[in-house]
């Protein structure tokens, strides 16, 4: 057991309380859960109380366990290779953590600290895949909230970097120098690495994925048997998006994809969109659409902005609201 952590027996938690669903402000996604199964799971789970400044998880650790706080705070942040730390969010009561590992099936992706004594309801990775399967609307709702963590996670990071970033001023000649002998050495690495990163998204192959311009895909729309699908991120999607899309983030398609895809809409033709200059969410998910076993799927040629420039329905967050 974690150095800080203690467990609290069933004769101990029941002394303290009875644990209803009430104790949890709304924050937690379990609040969804009917009131039949969240009794039944309340006696089904563990129960700890972690010291102030405990390391629950650290990054790299596997992930097999998930945590409600029922009261406390806890710190989630980074640490990269110089020990420098990145705060990405404080969580208080009815909050919860550790679900992206069990999501995704990846180790711990940030460190997990008690700010003050924490009381914790811990569910194993059996009891919170039992949930998933017993009830969808529950992983949606997981994943919409991963989503969200991840588009947060990334703008902090990138903020950090920004303002470690103190370089001087640089000549075109030095800026061109330096992208040459980094592209050079990226190039080295990934030939003599077979699990190395290439430096840019592949482009559509041809033979296997098609594009289709806007004009076609609205056609085909119009006749009702075309699902059109956006792989970008949630918060991407949420801003604008094309009417009627649907939306499969790439970095989530394989948790998400039997929850948002429909059986009458998998044997339906499909159309992609969503990418930028460096990264190809809308290939990339059109490959493994056909992996899955889908038979016709195109990427939507220009994205979003061809499709709007065409004069075609896009929702805007503005819109929305």
């Amino acid at each position: 057991m974690i150095e800080g952590l203690k467990g609290i027996d069933r004769g101990q938690q029941d002394a303290v309380d009875k644990g209803t669903k009430e104790e949890f402000p709304g924050a937690t996604v379990l609040g969804q859960l009917p009131e039949g199964k969240w009794n039944e799971l309340f006696k089904a789970v563990e129960f700890q109380v972690a010291a102030a400044r405990t390391i629950i998880f650290r990054q790299g650790d596997p992930g097999d366990r998930f945590y409600v706080i029922r009261s406390g705070k806890v710190r989630v942040f980074r640490k990269d290779a110089r020990g420098l730390e990145t705060d990405l969010s404080i969580l208080g009561p009815g909050e919860s953590f550790g679900e992206m590992a069990l999501l995704t099936g990846e180790a711990r992706s940030a460190n997990v600290e008690t700010i003050d004594e924490t009381r914790l309801m811990v569910l194993s990775k059996e009891q919170f895949e039992r949930i998933l399967k017993d009830f969808p609307d529950i992983t949606l709702a997981f994943v919409r909230q991963m989503s969200v963590w991840l588009l947060r996670d990334e703008k902090i990071i990138e903020k950090e970097a920004q303002q470690q970033r103190q370089a001087p001023r640089a000549s075109l000649f030095d800026f061109i120098l330096l992208v040459g002998v980094s592209l050079v050495i990226a190039f080295l690495f990934n030939g003599s690495n077979p699990n190395g990163i290439p430096p840019f998204s592949p482009l559509p192959d041809a033979k296997t994925i098609s594009l289709i311009t806007p004009a076609q895909a609205m056609e085909d729309l119009n006749k009702g048997d075309t699902v059109m699908v956006d792989a970008g991120p949630e918060g991407f999607y949420q801003r604008r998006h094309i009417h009627g899309a649907i939306n499969v983030p790439l970095a989530l398609s394989d948790i998400l994809y039997e929850v948002t895809f429909q059986d009458e809409q998998k044997g339906k033709k499909v159309i992609v969109y969503g990418g930028t200059f460096s990264k190809r969410y809308d290939w990339e998910l059109a490959s493994k659409l056909l992996r899955r076993g889908h038979k016709d799927v195109m990427v939507l040629e220009g994205g979003t902005s061809a499709w709007a420039k065409a004069g075609y329905p896009v929702d805007t967050w503005e819109e929305k609201k």
